[in-house]
């Protein structure tokens, strides 16, 4: 079959439903895996679908992000297991660095009395923090409506005046080829930069974010250790290869 045929064959299934997996692409086709790899690569390039693990999908429409109280209601008893696991990780006295995501706010009751100090850009983090007793500085910057995050200059800029122990950050999007990613380029800096400031670096994130790929790139996949809440076997050993992951079950 010609490049084109097989082209023609990808495009016409991902029409007939969301997502199709390279296993039946190369049945479909009589095709080598690698073959359809290289298909569905060039494929993304002309943005005619998305790749996922083991796959592909159609390209998602371009939305807006969502609001924080959607973020918020959404998985969230994944996040909270896989924030009670972060949390634990904390020491007496540690500097932390806490980005503007619904998961990282999950945190915050499980660091009740461990005398830390946190450096944040999410107002919504605030009440909790107080709430809590939690020793808390607020960085500059622009305010996003939606996420309630503070991002830009004045809030990369104000990292500088801080070093963290660790760092916990949100994202939208896992993939082993694209790393963490996240709809606002603003956002990812201030994310990035944090995390450079910080002895060691942590991503939160449930199950739903494996395999998305966001507008803007923070960092590749060995950059911070990734604690999550489940993924599929194949998936654990592909990101292992990148960096150190932990699997909240419970």
């Amino acid at each position: 079959m010609l490049t084109t045929e097989r082209h023609q064959v990808i495009l016409n299934s991902l029409k007939e439903k969301q997502s199709i997996k390279i296993q039946e692409l190369v049945e479909l086709t009589s095709a080598s895996e690698s073959t359809i790899r290289r298909d569905l690569t060039e494929l993304e390039e002309l943005q005619k679908l998305e790749r996922v693990f083991g796959g592909a999908r159609k390209i998602a429409p371009n939305e807006p992000e969502p609001s924080l109280s959607d973020k918020a209601a959404k998985h969230l008893r994944e996040k909270q297991l896989v924030a009670q696991y972060a949390a634990s990780l904390v020491k007496a006295g540690d500097a932390l660095f806490l980005d503007a995501g619904t998961t990282t706010a999950q945190m915050i009751p499980f660091l009740k009395g461990k005398d830390v100090t946190v450096v944040t850009n999410g107002l919504s983090h605030l009440e909790a923090l107080v709430e809590n007793g939690i020793t808390a500085y607020l960085t500059g910057g622009f305010i996003k409506s939606r996420t309630r995050a503070l991002v830009g200059p004045q809030a990369t800029q104000s990292l500088e005046n801080y070093r963290f122990d660790k760092s916990f950050l949100g994202v939208n999007g896992i993939d082993l080829d694209n790393g963490f990613t996240t709809p606002d380029p603003e956002e990812a800096a201030v994310k990035r930069r944090a995390c450079d400031l910080s002895r060691s670096c942590y991503v939160l994130a449930d199950q739903s974010k494996y395999g998305n790929v966001s507008f803007a790139h923070i960092f590749g996949l060995s950059r911070s250790a990734l604690i999550i809440d489940s993924l599929p076997e194949a998936a654990v050993d592909g990101i292992e290869r990148h960096t150190t992951i932990k699997v909240v079950t419970r």
